[in-house]
Formats: structure tokens, C-alpha cells, sequence
């Protein structure tokens, strides 16, 4: 009788290559309906466009009562990969024929600007002798392809695995003479490159959208354009687009060059005692050394006209209430400023989001609780979300006009002051969380100078 043994061999090596394969092949991509919704997002290295797609469709998950699993892609990968069908949907898309793809309506419309080292020529013409480098896979580059069909000219590179971010910063450096950034990421850049120029729009703005595979799930496709109509009218995507680029373009390229150099020279002597703060109320020390520079430019004994007084800009009556004899001591005031915003926060309605909260807050910080209630019983009075900092903050100016604040109970307020205060802090915030404070360079004295010559001209 005729052995089995090269019989069952060959079994056990044909199943352990079945095995073999079976793990090493990429699972299908499951139907959405099964709970959980996969969905490419700009890579976490563009932290805004990141943060705001996921948040986006974060909620278009809600509203398929589904989970969601972002899939964060460099931009050059994020549309072959929805074709192979990775995910059901890529973000932070525009209407391009270079796959077959299917787009929802835009739901942002960006000019496309033109950037160089020293000066941006005033005709995208004008080029010549320069590099002009993109994006691969950015809307940028789709941008420059519009312009290219249409004037023949001018040529330009796309580098793969890279983002306008770091285009832009090339561009700084003086690695690369030209770039192209859409006007959300231009203003964040020159927030922190002031030395970013005057730009050129290019004449072919980004729609964008969300990307779906043509053959992909019809039901899906519908569900987000329905999504998207909702959130157009009930107002959620322009109060979502206001949280994550309401605050750019608040600051001239001096006071931003002067917050840079303060932050880097004079936020370190100071940071321990802001982390301190963050401790004591959970809040994070750099929007509290955000509204400290909004306030005072981190000096302790600033004084203002009104009296309110030190790093924190104390009232009187807020120094007594959060305990504190000396507005000019820099720690103590740090500390009843964190203090005081956590208690002006823990007074607002629990409904309310986290980070509304957060810049609600902060306009009650500037013209008091009072105020801030008028403002948000005008918001629903117009008609708008009182718990939504976008929409308080359309009606808080109106506390200055005599036809609005006389039929309000604690009468005028300067609530465009409290606008600018929120928008600003919003602004220093990201900036800082961008940057290296490199705290270690420094040490805290045990008792400040600050702290004697208060003691002397209080």
C-alpha cells in the first residue's frame, strides 16, 4: 500500500500557504452599515485641517448612528487609497477627473494664493527663473493644473509626501523660491512667519469636498449630501468653521513677530507657574499664558486706565474675591486668573460644549457674566445658539449701541472688546501650541523682584 505521508504533506504545506496568504491579504472593507464608518483625514502633521475633517465627520458618523475610524493619509495617498477602496470617504478633497471618483457639494470655498520668497510677482506669469513646487495630491496642485490648461503656463513641480505647511516654511527658509497655500493656510503660517509676504491669487479657488469611490455605495453618497444640506441650514458647519478658523488674520505681521520673540524670551520665566495654574484648575497653561500676554504682554505690573492691574489684569473686586492683597505679584495673580476663569466657566450651563465653554468664558473674564447673559439672551432672541460662542459673539458688539443695551438689564458693555479679547486668545493659543517654549533655559526666582517693588508702589 502506497504511503500517505507525501499525500498529507502536501496538505499541511497547501493549508499553511492558505493560512499564509489569508493573513497577509488586506481585509475587504466592511459595509458601513455594519457600524463603523473608515474615513481618510488630512495626516496629523496639518493639525487644523486634521482636526476640523475629523470633527466634521465625526458627526456625520452620529448621524448614521455609526463609529467612526479616521484614517489619517498624506494627501498624495489619500485619494488612490479610497479607489482601492481603503475607505469608504476622503476628506479635504477637490473635484478632480484623474480617478473615478464621485464628490459631494463643497462645503468650503479657499482662493488659492501664490507664494514667494521676497517678492510674490503680481502676474502667476511672471515666473520665470523661479521654482514654483506643490503639494502632491493637494488641491494646490489640482489648482495649478486648471491654471496650466488654461494658460499654458507656468510650470511647476509636485513633491510627494509633503503638505503646504512645510512648503510654506521652505519658502521662509529660502530652500524654495514659490508655493501655493489656500488662504486658511496662509493665514496660520504667517502667524507664525510674519515674514510671509503679500500673495497672489491664482485665480482658481479650492470647492472642498468630500470624495467618494464611483463605485462605491450610492446610500452612502445620498446620506452625506444630506448631511451637509442640514448642516448648512441649521448653521453647525459655519459655527464648526468659525471654532477651527474664525481667529487667523487677527494679528499684523509686527504684533506677531513680537509675540514670537516674547514667547521665546519671556514666556519661560513664567511657564512653571502657568503649568502650576493648569494643575490647580485643568485648564491648559498656555490659553492661560495666552490671555495673560492679551492682557497684560506677561508683564506683572501692568496697570490700565480702569485700574484693573498685574499679569492677569485683576479688578479690585476679583483680587479681593479670589483672595489676593497684591495685584503685582506675578504667582498670585496667575493662579486667581486661572482660578477666576474656571469659576466664570463652572457657572455656565453644563449643556454647553467644552469648547464654547472655554470662549464664553473668556468674554465673561473681559466684561463680566452679566454681560455675557445679555449677549446670549440677545443671540436667542435673534434667533441664534446661546451656547455657541459663533453666535454669541455675532450679537455681543451690539451691547455698545443705546437701541440694544437699553432694553438689556445690565445696560452698555464694550462687547466687541470681549469679541477681540476671545478671538485673540484663540489665536496666541495655537500659536503657542505650535511652539517650543523651551522652559529648562530658565529658573524661577523664590521670591520676584516683581513681588518687593509691588510691595512698594501698591
Amino acid at each position: 500500500m502506497r504511503s500517505l505521508l507525501p499525500l498529507r504533506l502536501a496538505v499541511i504545506i497547501a493549508l499553511i500557504a492558505w493560512l499564509w496568504i489569508k493573513s497577509t491579504a488586506t481585509d475587504p472593507l466592511p459595509d458601513w452599515r455594519m457600524g463603523e464608518l473608515v474615513v481618510i483625514v488630512p495626516p496629523a502633521g496639518m493639525e487644523v485641517e486634521n482636526a476640523f475633517e475629523t470633527e466634521l465627520a465625526g458627526l456625520f458618523a452620529q448621524q448614521l448612528q455609526v463609529k467612526l475610524k479616521p484614517v489619517p493619509l498624506a494627501m498624495d495617498q489619500a485619494l488612490p487609497a479610497l479607489v482601492s477602496h481603503q475607505a469608504h470617504l476622503s476628506t479635504a478633497a477637490r473635484s478632480t477627473t484623474d480617478y473615478a471618483l464621485r464628490f459631494s457639494e463643497p462645503y468650503q470655498s479657499l482662493a488659492e494664493l501664490l507664494v514667494c520668497r521676497g517678492t510674490t510677482p503680481d502676474n502667476i506669469d511672471d515666473l520665470a527663473g523661479r521654482d514654483l513646487v506643490v503639494a502632491a495630491g493637494s488641491a494646490q496642485e489640482t489648482a495649478m493644473r486648471e491654471v496650466h490648461r488654461e494658460r499654458g503656463k507656468p510650470g511647476w513641480q509636485s513633491r510627494p509626501d509633503t503638505s503646504p505647511d512645510e512648503l510654506l516654511e521652505e519658502v521662509v527658509d529660502g530652500i524654495l523660491d514659490c508655493t501655493v497655500a489656500n488662504a486658511e493656510q496662509l493665514a496660520t503660517a504667517r502667524n507664525f512667519y510674519p515674514e510671509l509676504g503679500d500673495a497672489l491669487d491664482i485665480g482658481s479657488p479650492s470647492g472642498m469636498a468630500w470624495a467618494f469611490a464611483a463605485d462605491g455605495d450610492a446610500d452612502l453618497y445620498d446620506e452625506a449630501q444630506q448631511f451637509f444640506a442640514r448642516i448648512r441650514q441649521d448653521g453647525t458647519l459655519r459655527r464648526l468653521v468659525d471654532r477651527y478658523y474664525g481667529h487667523n488674520e487677527r494679528l499684523d505681521a509686527v504684533n506677531a513677530e513680537a509675540f514670537i520673540t516674547q514667547a521665546r524670551t519671556m514666556l519661560p520665566r513664567y511657564q512653571r507657574w502657568f503649568e502650576e495654574a493648569a494643575d490647580l484648575t485643568g485648564i491648559d497653561w498656555k490659553l492661560l499664558a495666552a490671555l495673560a500676554y492679551q492682557e497684560s504682554h506677561w508683564d506683572p505690573n501692568a496697570t490700565s486706565y480702569t485700574n484693573v492691574r498685574g499679569m492677569m489684569m485683576l479688578t479690585e473686586e476679583t483680587a479681593d474675591r479670589m483672595g489676593v492683597e497684591n495685584r503685582l505679584d506675578a504667582h498670585a495673580s496667575i493662579l486667581a486668573g486661572a482660578r477666576y476663569l474656571q469659576l466664570l466657566k463652572e457657572q455656565l450651563p453644563l449643556r454647553i460644549r467644552e469648547g464654547d465653554r472655554l470662549w464664553l468664558a473668556l468674554a465673561a473674564y473681559n466684561q463680566g457674566m452679566g454681560h455675557l447673559e445679555d449677549a446670549r439672551i440677545l443671540a436667542s432672541q435673534s434667533g441664534l445658539n446661546p451656547d455657541v460662542w459663533a453666535d454669541v459673539k455675532r450679537v455681543m458688539p451690539l451691547l455698545s449701541r443705546p437701541s440694544v443695551y437699553k432694553k438689556t438689564k445690565r445696560g452698555k458693555a464694550r462687547g466687541g472688546e470681549a469679541v477681540i479679547l476671545v478671538e485673540t486668545v484663540r489665536l496666541y493659543h495655537d500659536m503657542l501650541k505650535r511652539m517650543d517654549t523651551q522652559s529648562s533655559l530658565y529658573q524661577l526666582p523664590k521670591a520676584p523682584w516683581h513681588s518687593l517693588v509691588g510691595n512698594f508702589i501698591k
